[in-house]
């Protein structure tokens, strides 16, 4: 069966580049790269070479890079390691729960949280940023792109409010990382999360920018890893893997390819589209990663879609990998204002660097026919369609 993946949101297939650069490390070049040996030598070489390709990508200095397990890590330290008891953090309602679920155990600490609404698109509100600052605010927490819409955040007017109230500011750019141009100078941040599986390096290895300055408390204990900031023998192949891919992301951009993926995108957006009555863009209107769309279509079953789809061999699915199989719908489509039934018919399309035009095709040529087929089969939709 031909198949197509179309849900690079949730994980990225590791491209044949980073896979090469980091063969070497699982064999011959194996050393610990705090032994001050050859064979150490030669991996911290690497891993201090990946650090420069994933600072250049976020335009900052490679001093400033904690290499983590990944993006939950990442939000994690930051989160944890910023914020005590008695301190004061501001967040938005569609964060990842990497960060709401860290913020809710600072309240359990004693710690206090300020959750923050989101308008039809998606978007917070800076102005709403600026009303939530209180004398004991430590830490404001928003993501740059959300990963189930891909909307991006207002973040460079948001790190304008932390710097104006002398505030710490961090940012979930997971889903942005390797999608659009990063400079965490503009965005005026104090810390920034990227995961390398969302950008074609493998699982299981992220980073924390960490701005020059900025005391955060380490999350684990041990050696002196990573500026003693985060304990642990280096994951030596994965980190040259997410310099790989930082590299090979940076570049794409310098080319312009992020505008030849939002063209693909926005051809499959409007082809289901102009297929399909009663279907609607979730974020429309806001500006996106080029990769993301998340379409509902009304009077259906969303999992039901996404397992229909997978039968015929594209893969998509209906919001974040971390939360398949929840019963409720999504947080982040509740929290734009859509109703649960809308939220639960809402499928997320996410395209990578292997997308071609061939698989703009098929799903097109498969989804509205899915759609109809399914819309059929609803009792509502038939008592829909016989009342109008």
């Amino acid at each position: 069966m031909h198949r197509i993946y179309l849900d690079n949101n949730a994980t990225t297939p590791v491209l044949p580049e980073v896979f090469e650069a980091m063969r070497p490390y699982f064999g011959d070049q194996f050393g610990n790269a705090s032994s001050i040996h050859h064979h150490g030598q030669q991996t911290r070489a690497a891993v201090e070479d990946a650090r420069e390709w994933v600072a250049a990508l976020l335009g900052c200095r490679a001093a400033e890079i904690v290499f983590t397990s990944g993006g939950t890590e990442a939000d994690n330290l930051a989160i944890a390691g910023l914020v005590g008891a008695g301190d004061h953090v501001i967040t938005s309602s569609i964060e990842h729960h990497a960060v709401l679920l860290a913020c809710k155990h600072l309240e359990e600490i004693g710690a206090e949280v300020t959750v923050l609404p989101v308008d039809g698109r998606s978007l917070v509100d800076p102005a709403d940023v600026r009303r939530a600052l209180r004398p004991n605010t430590k830490l404001i927490s928003v993501m740059m792109a959300n990963n189930e819409t891909g909307v991006l955040q207002p973040v460079e007017e948001i790190g304008r409010v932390a710097a104006e109230a002398g505030v710490c500011f961090h940012t979930d750019a997971v889903q942005a990382a390797g999608k659009v141009a990063i400079d965490v100078k503009r965005i005026g941040c104090h810390a920034l999360s990227i995961s390398g599986h969302k950008m074609h390096a493998p699982q299981g290895v992220g980073a924390l920018y960490v701005r020059k300055g900025t005391r955060l408390q380490p999350l684990f204990y041990g050696g002196r890893h990573e500026r003693s900031l985060r304990a642990g023998t280096e994951n030596v192949p994965g980190i040259v893997g997410l310099g790989k891919a930082a590299q090979l992301a940076k570049a794409a951009l310098d080319r312009g390819d992020d505008k030849k993926m939002a063209a693909m995108r926005d051809r499959l957006q409007q082809g289901i589209l102009a297929q399909v009555e009663e279907a609607g863009v979730n974020g429309d209107g806001a500006v996106r990663v080029p990769n993301t769309t998340n379409i509902h279509f009304d009077h259906i079953d969303g999992e039901a879609l996404v397992i229909a789809l997978d039968l015929k061999g594209v893969a998509v699915s209906t919001g974040a990998a971390c939360s398949s199989g929840a019963i409720e719908p999504s947080h982040v489509l509740v929290a734009m204002g859509l109703r649960a039934d809308q939220a639960r018919a809402s499928i997320r399309f996410s395209l990578g660097k292997q997308t071609v035009a061939e698989d703009i095709d098929f799903a097109l040529a498969l989804v509205p026919e899915i759609v109809a087929r399914l819309r059929e089969l609803s009792p509502v939709y038939r008592k829909a369609a016989l009342s109008s």
